[in-house]
C-alpha cells in the first residue's frame, strides 16, 4: 500500500495531538511504512526541535508508540530511535522541562527499561542526556515485617505500574488532560499488505465448511436411533447393539470432524474480519488523501490553466518581429573592404 511521502508525514505530524487515538493512528500509519524508517526518524528528529514545548512531549509519545509497536514487524525502528534519542533528551533538557515533563519523560524511560526495548547501557545514556539520576538498586525489607505488610509492599508496585501505564497527565497548550494507555502493548491495528489479504479470503474460500452440502446431507440422513437416547430399550439383541454401535461410531466421527472444520471456518473468519476492518480504515485515512491531493492539485491545475490562457492573449497582443518592415529597402549598398582602400591611380 503506498501513500508515504515526506509532506504528508509533516501534515500528520502537525495535526498530532496528545490522544490517544490521534498518536495510534498516525503510529500505525508510520508503521505500516516502516521500509522509510529511515526518513521518518529524521524528520521526527528535525520536527522536535520546531514544534513548540507544549507539543514535544507529543513527539515523544509518538516515537514510543512506534518503538513498541513496530517490534514484532521488525527492529528498523527501535534501532533507528536509539541512534538519536539520546540527542532528542538533551534538547528536552535544554529547553527547561517542568516538573510533569520530566515526570512523563522519566515513567516513558523505566517502561522501555521493564520491558527491555532497550539495554541498560542505552537507557543510562538517555538518563545522563536528560540530567536524570540513574536507577537505584531496591531497598531490602526489613525482616521484622508481617505477612499483611510484605503483601502490601508486594502488590503496590503492581497497582502503580497499572495505574501509570493506562492513564498519564499532560498539559497541552496550557489544559491539563487526561489521556488513557501512554502506549499499548500490542498494535491497536496492524494493517495488512493486500497480498496477505488476498491470501486469507483464499484460504477461507477453499475452507467453506458451512457450505459443504453433501456432509450437511450425510448428517441429515442419519438415522434417529444415532441421537435418541430413548430408542436403546428397542435393542433386543447382541448383533443390533453392535451394527448401531458401529452406526453411532460413524456418525461420531463425521459430526467431530464436521465440527472442527465450521470451528476453522470460525476462526478464519473472525480473522478476516480483522484484517478487512484494518483495511479499511487504512483506505479510508489513504481516501482522505487522496482526495485533498486531488483538491489541490486540481486548484494547481487550474492556475496553470490560466496562465496558459494569459500567456495565449499576451502573445497575440505582442509584435510580430518576422513581419517588421525591411529598413534597408532604397539604400545605396555599403561599400566593401577593398573599395575602401582602393590606391587611385
Amino acid at each position: 500500500m503506498s501513500g508515504f511521502t515526506e509532506s504528508a508525514f509533516l501534515k500528520k505530524l502537525a495535526e498530532c495531538n496528545n490522544s490517544t487515538q490521534s498518536i495510534q493512528t498516525l503510529s500505525f500509519w508510520l508503521i505500516h511504512h516502516r521500509k522509510h524508517h529511515v526518513q521518518i526518524v529524521k524528520t521526527w528528529y528535525k520536527e522536535l526541535h520546531k514544534v513548540k514545548d507544549t507539543k514535544k512531549l507529543t513527539f515523544m509519545y509518538l516515537a514510543n508508540d512506534v518503538i513498541q509497536n513496530s517490534r514484532k514487524k521488525g527492529p528498523e525502528f527501535g534501532k533507528e530511535f536509539g541512534v538519536i534519542l539520546a540527542k532528542a533528551f538533551e534538547h528536552l533538557s535544554s529547553i527547561g522541562y517542568d516538573e510533569k515533563m520530566k515526570s512523563s519523560l522519566s515513567r516513558l524511560l523505566a517502561i522501555w527499561d521493564e520491558r527491555g526495548i532497550y539495554d541498560e547501557l542505552q537507557l543510562t545514556e538517555f538518563k545522563q542526556a536528560l540530567l536524570l539520576p540513574p536507577k537505584k538498586p531496591p531497598l531490602k525489607r526489613a525482616k521484622t515485617d508481617n505477612h499483611e505488610n510484605a503483601k502490601k509492599h508486594k502488590a503496590s508496585p503492581n497497582r502503580e505500574r497499572k495505574k501509570s501505564e493506562t492513564e498519564v497527565t499532560v498539559e497541552v497548550d496550557g489544559t491539563v488532560e487526561t489521556h488513557v494507555h501512554l502506549s499499548p502493548r500490542t498494535p491497536a491495528t496492524d494493517p495488512p499488505e493486500p497480498e496477505e489479504l488476498v491470501k486469507a479470503l483464499q484460504e477461507l474460500e477453499g475452507n467453506l465448511a458451512s457450505a459443504d452440502e453433501v456432509v450437511r446431507q450425510k448428517v441429515s440422513q442419519l438415522p434417529r436411533s444415532v441421537s435418541d437416547i430413548t430408542l436403546l430399550d428397542e435393542i433386543q439383541d447382541r448383533n443390533s447393539a453392535d451394527k448401531l454401535n458401529a452406526q453411532v461410531n460413524d456418525a461420531v466421527k463425521l459430526i467431530s470432524d464436521y465440527n472442527d472444520r465450521l470451528a476453522k471456518e470460525v476462526e478464519l473468519r473472525k480473522k478476516v474480519t480483522v484484517m478487512l476492518g484494518d483495511f479499511l480504515q487504512v483506505q479510508k485515512e489513504l481516501l482522505s488523501q487522496a482526495e485533498q491531493a486531488l483538491e489541490e492539485y486540481q486548484d494547481r491545475l487550474q492556475k496553470v490553466f490560466a496562465v496558459r490562457q494569459e500567456l495565449r492573449t499576451h502573445i497575440r497582443n505582442l509584435p510580430d518581429l518576422t513581419r517588421l518592415p525591411d529598413v534597408t529597402h532604397g539604400l545605396s549598398p555599403l561599400p566593401s573592404a577593398g573599395d575602401l582602400f582602393k590606391i587611385p591611380n
